[in-house]
């Protein structure tokens, strides 16, 4: 709770503020160019940058008009992304490139520059027993998975693991289709020739200060680290092989596990991670051969400190508009996620880590912007010394390799992270889709977030809706249609503090006029939702109250849905979601809506 409210908006101004329309010049001039993110905010080396040139530019289509350009600001074209955006090398690593970012800026032509950031995996490096998988079972913190099994196990699915790809495990062998190692670079990769169709894990050890130095100019890494085989450890989460006398069980264990190769040696590059995002999703990558085995959900467990950048955004984008949810780790740092990405990015479900006792795991980022917790686990007490392990018993198990740098013999390892806990909701995802295959990414997210449930324990900070609960939200697939004929709006929409209206909207070609029992899906981020007034607006602009202010709703997040008698209106039009914050102290953001007009 907050304690008491607040000085509210008096009433004058609460009209004057949903009322009043700023007018703009017609020639007012063009915001300035963002880099995204800021290259003086990053303390982890870099080598390029990602350039995205303005439609209509010879640059933007033209890879020898895009290296003249390069070259004329001192540096050089390494390739073209998906998206269409350059990758342009700087020639050595850096901590700062603003010269050079600055003057991209100044190009007329180009529409963003962002530095082109390794990303790590979210773990830390550490089952063979189905009795060892509390965070399947357990009444107290467990996702109360198995109960989900009765009606799904993930059959016809294949989810995409974009991270350090795959090592060899039996009770994942049945399970791997064909993925690709989007590793470009080739001394990072280990494998002598950067991209392939070999998604193999060829280790990520790394010697101390061998990925250079921070903006401190410490080493990176602070100490020599062995291979994590991370991804490996994720998939068996998702999907290991289950019923069959040996190692763990996965949460969608019919589903299909598709590796992708991205984090190597030092981490992985934003402009490899976006273009695998785009690939798994059915998207075209230049010099890639088509995904015959397209991912209905993509799992990231993978991240870094930054804004989300435009790279992510719209790899991000194809892929839910090609149908796809994308679950991200929240991140380890006990921090805000709103500083993390690609967790901060809009349309994922982004998953912050709990203990076995039900709590925030004491590492786990939090925030509004997270949407889920999950099981995550905890190896050792937030108290004892980092890098030991004292509570293996609480940690997440899954399979994992022997092998300290080279792959080695399979085993079965404890690990603790968000990494951890984002194959828990990428498995219920794919228990969802495969369950009912027409569920659109939105609709996936707003059924795991409206049937979690109550944190069994404590998190200060934001863990979302609560704790997934899988049976619950399978079961809801039949009981509680999700929003239907496609009209929704899943593009994130800031609420000012104790300030003016904003407004989301929705077109609709429905035919006649809407039902008398219209519904309307709410999913708005809030850290006090007793503040909020919210309105449903008609095309020819009548307003339909869903929710008044309450000095004494001191809840998070509004996730509900009304039903609104709009029988006197055209269902044809434009539909908005009007939200205002009335009282002071608190923040958030509409996450998501939807509207069922008949």
């Amino acid at each position: 709770m907050n304690g008491l409210r607040r000085t509210s908006v008096c009433a004058a101004a609460v009209s004057a503020a949903v009322l009043s329309v700023v007018a703009l010049p017609a020639t007012a001039a063009p915001a300035q160019i963002q880099s995204q993110p800021d290259s003086t905010q990053v303390n982890r080396p870099f080598e390029r940058l990602i350039v995205g040139y303005k439609p209509g530019t010879a640059e933007a289509s033209s890879d020898s008009a895009a290296s003249d350009d390069a070259r004329k600001k001192g540096k050089s074209l390494h390739r073209r992304t998906a998206s269409g955006a350059v990758v342009v090398d700087l020639g050595s690593k850096t901590t700062n490139a603003d010269n050079t970012i600055q003057a991209f800026k100044n190009d007329p032509k180009v529409a963003y520059v962002e530095p082109d950031l390794l990303m790590q995996p979210f773990a830390d490096p550490n089952d063979t027993e189905y009795s060892r998988q509390w965070d399947l079972f357990e009444a107290t913190a467990g996702m109360n998975v198995p109960g989900a099994w009765s009606s799904t196990t993930g059959a016809g699915v294949t989810v995409a693991v974009i991270d350090t790809g795959y090592v060899a495990h039996s009770d994942l062998a049945s399970k791997v289709v064909a993925g690709y190692d989007f590793v470009s670079d080739s001394a990072r990769a280990r494998d002598n020739n950067g991209r392939d169709s070999n998604p193999a894990d060829e280790g990520d050890w790394v010697a101390r200060g061998e990925c250079g130095t921070d903006a401190n100019g410490q080493p990176v890494p602070a100490a020599d680290q062995g291979s994590s085989w991370h991804g490996t450890h994720v998939a068996g989460t998702i999907a290991a092989a289950t019923n069959n006398g040996k190692g763990i069980a996965g949460i969608a264990y019919d589903a299909k596990i598709q590796p992708l190769r991205v984090l190597a040696k030092c981490g992985g590059a934003t402009s490899d991670i976006a273009d695998a995002i785009t690939w798994a999703s059915g998207g075209t990558v230049s010099g890639v051969p088509a995904n015959q085995n397209v991912a209905k959900v993509i799992n990231m467990s993978l991240g870094g400190q930054s804004s989300c950048s435009t790279t992510y955004q719209n790899a991000i984008n194809g892929a839910i508009n090609r149908g796809t949810t994308v679950v991200v780790a929240a991140g380890n740092s006990n921090m805000n996620v709103s500083n993390f990405t690609p967790a901060n990015c809009n349309g994922v479900i982004t998953v912050a880590a709990s203990s076995r006792e039900g709590n925030k795991a004491f590492y786990s980022n939090f925030g509004t912007r997270i949407d889920i917790a999950a099981p995550g686990g905890e190896t050792r007490r937030g108290t004892d010394t980092p890098g030991t392990i004292t509570t293996p018993e609480n940690g997440i198990w899954s399979t994992l390799n022997a092998g300290a740098t080279t792959p080695g013999a399979e085993n079965y390892k404890p690990y603790q992270g968000t990494s951890m806990a984002a194959p828990h909701i990428a498995g219920l995802a794919a228990l969802l889709v495969a369950k009912k295959p027409s569920l659109t990414p939105a609709q996936v997210k707003d059924l795991i977030k409206t049937n979690a449930r109550t944190f069994p324990g404590t998190c200060s900070g934001g863990c979302g809706a609560g704790l997934a609960d899988a049976t619950k939200t399978v079961n809801a697939v039949d009981t509680t249609p999700p929003p239907s004929g496609g009209l929704e709006n899943t593009t994130d929409v800031a609420i000012p503090d104790r300030g003016a209206a904003v407004t989301s909207s929705i077109t609709s070609t429905v035919t006649g006029n809407a039902s008398s029992a219209t519904k309307v899906g709410v999913d708005i981020v809030h850290t006090y939702r007793g503040d909020l007034v919210i309105d449903l607006i008609a095309p020819d602009g009548t307003a339909y109250r869903l929710k008044n202010s309450s000095s004494s709703d001191s809840a998070d997040n509004v996730v509900a849905t009304y039903t609104v008698n709009a029988s006197s209106e055209v269902a044809a039009g434009t539909w908005k979601l009007r939200v205002q914050d009335v009282y002071s102290g608190d923040t958030g953001y509409i996450n998501s809506w939807n509207l069922t007009l008949r």
